[in-house]
């Protein structure tokens, strides 16, 4: 089965400008396929995530994984971390397991699957290599002013006004 669709471009160009700063990982290579811990078949387990450089003035970060290659119009949301201190800069793999495993005053929002953690890729059998990307946004406040029960797309729509930066890390998987 092939979808036989086009790729879709990076969708954060498309958003308002913000700085960069720089994210790496003990796990994702960017561009390079992920790891069997981050698919969902195999472990569902967050990538550890580091993070530096963030803009002056940054008072608190979201994490978040997208793939925008999805069969559907909105893309796919694998992970939302809303209100991580600005004092923290990595989250070790696993953080995504729960709210228990975050930092301080750190929440999920329920992934597309409907979980409130990190869901690995999943992408149907036989369709295009998709690209999860990870993001960390560099906010201007405290909070960002959701809660828990908050959509990905509510989240994503109060960023587009508080973010100061993004750092990006993308991997990529097929099944």
């Amino acid at each position: 089965m092939s979808l036989d669709r086009p790729v879709t471009p990076d969708p954060y160009p498309l958003l308002p400008a913000a700085a960069t700063f720089t994210v790496t990982s003990d796990d994702v290579t960017d561009g390079a396929p992920l790891s069997d811990a981050q698919v969902n078949a195999h472990g569902d387990t967050s990538p550890q995530l580091s993070w530096s450089g963030a803009p002056e003035g940054t008072k608190s970060f979201v994490v978040t994984c997208f793939d925008p290659d999805a069969p559907i119009v909105s893309g796919f949301w694998h992970w939302v971390v809303v209100d991580i201190p600005a004092d923290v800069t990595s989250l070790p793999a696993g953080a995504g397991a729960g709210d228990d495993t975050l930092p301080a005053g750190a929440f999920h929002v329920r992934n597309d699957g409907g979980g409130a953690a990190f869901m690995g890729a999943a992408p149907p059998e036989g369709d295009q290599v998709h690209r999860y990307y990870f993001v960390v946004h560099a906010v201007g406040e405290d909070k960002l002013g959701v809660d828990d029960s908050a959509t990905p797309a509510v989240v994503g729509f109060n960023l587009a006004f508080k973010t100061l930066g993004r750092a990006i890390l993308h991997g990529t998987y097929q099944h």
